[in-house]
């Protein structure tokens, strides 16, 4: 137990082997003396240890879901191979660029040389290997068919990454846009305006009404600019707080989006495609379907589907049919009912909730690219409306002035 909670930092170090040739490597160890013991257990003599020089940035490295995708993809190839898990542990965490995965890679390996299993080794690290990944890897360590699991689970990964990032390219790009158009326009009212408001100064004559309109802006913008940031700044940060802590304003906020006019259809598909990925890896691991329901629910990402999900999970429960339960939820289209229907008819649910999933994630990815083609002439529009205006305003006194004469 003592072991297991000591703090591992990286060492570099040099030696020879047992034919003499020089050898050089990278090891996670809570000490000096921890890292020579174990290179003598290889045959190793040691000639140069030392603590590996960390940037700022190294510290700060965070495990993403990212880097779970591909730890999974990692294991299950190094076990398809026939090479044993805990020599895959070190190959895999030892040539990993990411210092905290390495770590919490190394971390693994060193609870299953002390004889815990797979899934037990992995239920200490709940923040990376939720529930669903741990019981699948269990599932797989009891019925012997562990690199089978493991490779059904990367592709769960890989294809559930793939859609969250589909998602949230779509919703970066036109935010970006949209905040650089945002501090072109503050950059204008501060530092362009002003000169162009000196030089109407001595026009003598009275300003448009649109140019007047941006020149009070612009004056606001000057004066009084930091109290609308810290309020702005305020609500978003309030938002976020409140969102984080309420499940009352995120399951508002998750039906809002659902009944979005553009972004309702793709983020109802994508919970459908992960909705159906997940019912699917459960099922062909040999989860019960009502146990499988509930790590479904929650991998739905919405609060809506969740909710339905577990409302099905105890309609199946009492005997209904999982058919029956998705007709009453009234989030499933028909298609995918009746393939679900198909599925429970013939016992190949596992495959027909594939195939749905595999429908699904195609339909996101043609609705994401449909989205990035349609926003891209509206925010153009967004732009030219802005920084045109603003322009146009600034230039009209000089075009009246030019008419006069």
């Amino acid at each position: 137990m003592a072991e297991t909670a000591i703090v591992k930092v990286p060492f570099l170090w040099e030696g020879k082997d047992t034919k003499g040739k020089k050898v050089k490597g990278k090891a996670m160890a809570g000490d000096e003396a921890s890292v020579r013991a174990d290179l003598r257990r290889q045959g190793v003599v040691p000639t140069r240890i030392r603590k590996e020089r960390q940037s700022m940035f190294a510290k700060k490295a965070k495990i993403t879901t990212g880097d779970i995708a591909v730890f999974s993809r990692q294991l299950a190839t190094m076990l398809a191979a026939g090479i044993p898990l805990v020599q895959s542990f070190e190959i895999v965490g030892s040539g990993h660029e990411n210092a905290a995965m390495q770590q919490l890679i190394l971390a693994i390996k060193t609870d299953v040389e002390g004889g815990a299993s797979l899934a037990e080794a992995l239920g200490k690290h709940p923040i990376y290997f939720d529930d669903l990944f741990v019981n699948l890897v269990e599932s797989g360590e009891q019925a012997g068919a562990l690199e089978t699991l493991l490779d059904k689970i990367a592709t769960y990964k890989e294809k559930t990454e793939a859609i969250k990032k589909k998602i949230k390219k779509a919703l970066t790009y036109p935010m970006a846009v949209l905040a650089v158009a945002l501090i072109v326009t503050v950059i204008l009212l501060i530092f362009v305006i002003p000169a162009f408001e000196d030089l109407f100064q001595g026009f003598g004559a009275d300003l448009p009404s649109f140019t007047r309109m941006v020149i009070d802006l612009s004056l606001f913008v000057r004066q009084k600019g930091w109290i609308l940031a810290i309020a702005i700044g305020g609500g978003i940060s309030a938002f976020l707080y409140f969102k984080k802590r309420s499940r009352t304003l995120r399951q508002n906020l998750d039906r809002l989006a659902l009944k979005a006019p553009i972004v309702g259809p793709i983020m109802s598909k994508a919970a459908i495609a992960r909705f159906s990925r997940t019912l699917s890896t459960m099922f062909a691991a040999g989860v019960p379907l009502v146990e499988a329901l509930e790590s479904v629910a929650g991998a739905t990402g919405n609060i809506v589907f969740e909710e339905a999900v577990l409302d099905m999970r105890d309609e199946v429960a009492t005997g209904q049919r999982l058919q029956q339960s998705m007709e009453v939820s009234g989030l499933f289209p028909n298609m995918v009912i009746q393939m679900i229907a198909v599925g429970e008819e013939s016992g190949s649910l596992d495959a027909m909730s594939a195939k749905v999933a595999d429908f699904y994630e195609e339909e996101v990815d043609n609705a994401v690219d449909n989205l990035s083609a349609l926003l891209e002439p509206m925010i153009m529009a967004i732009l030219g409306v802005l920084v045109g205006g603003l322009v146009v305003a600034m230039y009209l006194p000089i075009f009246k002035m030019g008419s006069v004469v």
